[in-house]
């Protein structure tokens, strides 16, 4: 059965996926938050000069290039303006491949895990009015498959690995020790630092007690869905427990609002507080949250603030919690004697490409990844 599964095409997994969106690599970094925000995607197309689709792009991105120096901090409003090409600081053959929408799914796999693409870009069967319609715009007519769409499709045939399934993580060595970590009391220039490697491992950032037990993560997929530009100020100013209040509340809330305009102020950085104002003047104002979430403070001595602490009461009162929807910064976790099968449910069932992975005492030990799951099956298959 495992034989068959290898002579799938890449077509039957991209079956009801919708045709991406794109825009050309001379836009502005402007238009492609325009659009972002206009379509509600996580992600669109550039194109290059001859119509070809070159990269993906997301609103992390956007808030990298502007994190990048002093210049665009401090005039993040004519940063905007800059080219989308801006935005690609890798070679997009690193991170997008074109694959025939009838390669094997052994094809998929070879150029995921030995060639390091993110993303393979298929191309979607239309209709002939669709093609008559559209033959100018052949880009529309692809659709984005993912590492989760391949993991997605093997563990509808899971039985067919038995007993791959059954092992654990560990036994299975695919517990990566390798994590990015910061400390909740770690200042704005730690988490600016690793979010652009967070964003190209297609991971997060783990947020850890002194003596290394995980409170939460700082997902770009999260702040992604944010879609807002001015996210950036944020990241710039406050520590990483404060920007874990700030994701939780899926807003700023004054008080961490208040915050962010006064350190603004303070380091001179008018145009981010500008772009700061100028979002929240376009956007209806949410619930703020609690000023208990947000509070810092140091008498539990490890360091942790209350909202930290809460987190980790509420996670050791619902053990793995592998069953709850993954909000805000909050990780999803499991053990290293956790089942293969049981760690891929919680990823795909949660929407998130890793799985972070704790001991007992929910000391971080490591992160499950996508890509490493998939190397275990493509092992398999061969």
């Amino acid at each position: 059965m495992a034989v068959t599964l290898s002579s799938y095409d890449v077509s039957d997994l991209t079956l009801g996926k919708p045709s991406l969106k794109s825009l050309p690599i001379t836009s502005t970094v402007s238009d492609a938050v325009s659009s972002l925000k206009r379509h509600g995607d996580t992600s669109i197309a550039v194109l290059s000069l001859s119509d070809r689709i070159v990269a993906k792009v997301c609103m992390v991105d956007v808030l990298c290039f502007l994190l990048r120096d002093d210049i665009n901090l401090s005039d993040p409003l004519s940063a905007l303006q800059s080219p989308l090409s801006a935005l690609l600081s890798k070679p997009s053959a690193d991170l997008v491949r074109h694959i025939d929408r009838h390669a094997s799914l052994l094809e998929a796999l070879d150029l995921i895990l030995e060639e390091g693409a993110q993303d393979l870009l298929v191309p979607i069967r239309q209709s002939q009015s669709n093609r008559k319609n559209n033959n100018n715009n052949h880009h529309h007519h692809h659709c984005w498959l993912t590492q989760e769409d391949v993991t997605r499709f093997l563990l509808n045939s899971i039985g067919s690995f038995s007993p791959l399934p059954a092992l654990s993580v560990s036994s299975l060595g695919l517990v990566d020790p390798a994590v990015l970590t910061v400390g909740y009391h770690d200042p704005s220039p730690a988490v600016s630092a690793l979010l652009p490697l967070s964003l190209a491992n297609q991971t997060a950032i783990a947020v850890v007690t002194s003596d290394h037990k995980l409170i939460g993560e700082i997902s770009p997929s999260t702040l992604a869905n944010l879609r807002d530009p001015s996210v950036a100020a944020a990241i710039a100013t406050l520590s990483a427990g404060e920007l874990m209040a700030y994701i939780d509340c899926g807003g700023p809330p004054d008080d961490i609002v208040r915050a962010v305009k006064n350190r603004l102020s303070e380091k001179g950085l008018n145009g981010l507080l500008d772009l700061l104002e100028e979002s929240m003047s376009a956007t209806t104002s949410s619930s703020s949250c609690s000023s208990g979430s947000s509070s810092s403070s140091d008498d539990d001595g490890e360091g942790v603030g209350r909202g930290g602490r809460r987190t980790l009461r509420r996670r050791r009162s619902s053990g793995s919690y592998s069953a709850r929807m993954a909000r805000g910064s909050e990780a999803i976790v499991c053990h290293p004697w956790s089942s293969l099968v049981a760690v891929m449910m919680q990823a795909l069932a949660h929407r998130v490409g890793y799985v972070w992975v704790v001991e007992d005492d929910f000391s971080l030990a490591g992160i499950v990844t996508f890509r490493d799951i998939l190397r275990v099956f493509m092992e398999h298959l061969e």
